[in-house]
């Protein structure tokens, strides 16, 4: 017992020794890279505390920048042709799929009694325009009558001054006048009557012929049936469907974008889409929406695209990319994307005294080399690696990867 005491007296007065005599040797094989000052005060090599990183140097460039949005293809036009009034089908249907051209027959309607209306109407206009110039003699019948009675009456008037005729004649004068008149107006009463009847007749005449016209349903434009036209011997009411045609050259591509975005896209530019398919279409923007969904608080913008081999059907998926004025921005690769305390997207930066410091970004677009994003100034230095164990103002030990990947 009373050696090991002597022992352990021994290992305690050898470790003050080293403590007290021997500190900064004993602090160098610790790894504490710790030495004295001047004045007997302890400092540590700040060398020894910084974080390893990696970062590249990136400048900022110029890129053709695109508004992307997902949306659909419509068809340029699609109406449904129904008819106008009632009657039976006589024609062969038309089948599905087939290509209609502009004014083709789609649906014939039984005629009935119409043609023998028609032939009614046409007799009675033929027998008002006979009245009418019997009217109009009536009247110039009359007018002469008129003219006749005026005269006497002058004559009457100037004989009564001079004493030759009684007034009693005169009175008989004036009143062949007044007869003369009334006898005009209804003169010109019935030969407006007469032109009242021909233009009633000439009504009847057109509007038979437009329930005539209205047996052939034609179509409207060139395009696609999108079903078979009405079956033969089908009855169709005012507002049956005869047909529904499509046209899809050219082509619509409908999408909706944000509010945020809508102020970089005009009237004209260009842009083009990928459909689910993955064919792609290149096109014009052809309508700006000026008023927003109420639901969504996105705009509609339409992108007319030719179509003439008709591959590209009515309500396909389309990513669509509208082209808009080109920006400063920086290509990074996506894994130096972080966020900060806040839940903000930026990437940390390597300052030029070597401390980190997280800069707001925001994302362009992406592509297969990375993604392009702005806010940072023209030439910075991005970590790459280490990113996520630092903070603003850690210092930093570089290393700079030349490859910029």
């Amino acid at each position: 017992m009373r050696l090991f005491s002597i022992l352990t007296a021994l290992i305690v007065a050898g470790c003050l020794y080293l403590l007290v005599f021997e500190r900064e040797a004993v602090l160098g094989f610790a790894g504490a890279d710790a030495v004295v000052g001047s004045e007997g005060e302890e400092t540590v090599d700040l060398d020894a505390e910084r974080i390893s990183v990696v970062a590249i140097r990136s400048e900022a460039q110029m890129i053709d920048t695109a508004v992307v949005t997902r949306g659909r293809t419509e068809a340029e036009r699609q109406v449904e042709v129904r008819a106008e009034t009632s009657g039976k089908i006589v024609s062969s249907p038309l089948r599905k799929g087939a290509f209609i051209d502009a004014g083709e027959l789609l649906c014939e309607l039984d005629p009935g009694t119409r043609q023998i209306q028609l032939l009614e109407a046409e007799a009675r206009l033929a027998e008002a325009r006979s009245r009418l110039p019997e009217a109009k003699a009536r009247v110039a019948e009359a007018e002469a009558a008129l003219n006749e009675a005026r005269i006497n009456q002058n004559a009457s008037l100037n004989l009564s001054r001079d004493g030759f005729a009684s007034d009693s004649r005169v009175a008989q004068s004036e009143a062949a006048v007044e007869s003369a008149l009334a006898a005009v107006e209804a003169a010109k009463a019935g030969e407006q009557a007469a032109s009242s009847g021909v233009q009633s007749a000439q009504a009847a005449v057109a509007a038979a012929e437009t329930e005539l016209e209205r047996l052939k349903i034609t179509a409207p434009f060139a395009g696609l049936l999108e079903a078979d036209t009405a079956e033969l011997g089908a009855l169709l009411q005012p507002g049956s469907l005869c047909a529904t045609i499509l046209q899809l050259d050219p082509i619509r591509l409908v999408g909706f974008v944000p509010e945020t975005s809508v102020d970089r896209i005009e009237v004209g530019a260009r842009a083009g889409a990928r459909l689910a398919t993955g064919q792609e279409v290149e096109g014009r923007v052809s309508f700006l929406s000026r008023s927003a969904d109420p639901q969504t608080r996105t705009f509609r913008v339409d992108v007319e695209a030719p179509n003439p081999s008709l591959d590209i059907r009515d309500g396909q998926t389309a990513e669509i990319m509208i082209q808009s004025d080109g920006r400063s921005a920086h290509l990074l690769p996506q894994s130096a994307l972080t966020l900060n305390d806040e839940g903000d997207l930026g990437v940390r930066l390597a300052t030029e005294d070597n401390t980190a410091l997280f800069a707001p970004v925001r994302v362009i677009r992406d592509s297969v080399e990375g993604v392009y994003v702005d806010g940072l100034d023209d030439e910075v230095r991005v970590i790459v690696l280490g990113q996520e164990y630092v903070g603003d103002g850690a210092p930093l030990d570089v290393t700079l990867r030349e490859d910029g990947t």
